[in-house]
């Protein structure tokens, strides 16, 4: 890997470097799993699913102003989202594998700043993920809802990628680089199940879906579904606070195991 020359930016002394983020980004969008596994498989199974459901069955209750495709693409999208966020930040573990970490560290860049690349380059991979659901959706005529519900749930979902961004990097300095990402990949697809995003809604009346309710998609889903159920009239179905504290609670126990595992790993420098 070519060498960063990182105190020719002044910059990068700061913490930023243009030079890095383009670097990361670059690197990102260049593999192919990343792309399929955040693009096309959302996209494709917002279209096959989408194609299985009658147009007579699209409403999701008297109403109420988004369709049953609305969610669908909103399940996908946030799927998309969650596997880039994630992707994004354990792809630290081939950089430290490599020597790349290293390398940047023996430069002026500062740790924490290195971190908060990982962070921005997985969340610009987001929403990108994001941006292709959505717009499939739109195109498409897939999803209906009204105007503030599009931008409420694409909203949550963006915001919400910061917590598997965390997730991800914890991930990368916690397993070995041959292993993160056929570890990470299962990983996602059992939590999204868990979570509601491949069967609907999590009936938490039962104990499987109490169990569900426990897991770290769960919350998120719930939010970002959450606008969908808005009515003609402009009312919400009820917010659950157990929602927030869900994605809360997790969010800092991905925070704090990426801050742990970064911790030893730089201290062996």
């Amino acid at each position: 890997m070519s060498t960063l020359d990182l105190t020719a930016h002044p910059a990068a002394r700061a913490g930023f470097s243009v030079a890095l983020m383009r670097i990361e980004l670059r690197r990102l969008l260049r593999n192919k799993r990343t792309m399929i596994f955040t693009l096309v498989f959302p996209i494709a199974m917002l279209l096959i699913v989408n194609s299985t459901i009658p147009k007579d069955q699209q409403s999701m209750g008297p109403g109420i102003v988004a369709n049953v495709g609305a969610y669908l693409m909103v399940s996908m999208a946030l799927y998309g989202v969650v596997m880039a966020a994630t992707t994004g930040g354990a792809s630290v573990s081939i950089e430290r594998a490599s020597g790349w970490s290293r390398q940047l560290r023996l430069t002026p860049l500062n740790p924490t700043a290195y971190i908060m690349f990982k962070i921005l380059s997985a969340l610009v991979l987001a929403a990108i993920a994001l941006a292709a659901a959505y717009g499939v959706g739109a195109a498409l005529g897939i999803a209906s809802m009204a105007a503030i519900s599009w931008a409420e749930s694409a909203l949550v979902i963006f915001l919400g990628a910061t917590v598997f961004a965390a997730f991800g990097l914890f991930m990368g300095y916690l397993i070995p680089s041959d292993n993160v990402m056929q570890f990470v990949g299962p990983m996602m697809a059992i939590l999204g199940f868990l979570g509601g995003l491949f069967q609907g809604p999590v009936d938490t009346s039962t104990v499987m879906g109490t169990i569900q309710s426990w897991t770290p998609i769960y919350g998120l889903a719930q939010i970002a579904h959450w606008p969908l159920t808005r009515t003609t009239a402009g009312a919400y179905a009820t917010f659950d606070k157990w929602w927030i504290v869900n994605l809360a609670a997790w969010g800092l126990v991905f925070i704090a195991g990426a801050v742990w595992r970064f911790r030893r790993d730089t201290a062996r420098v």
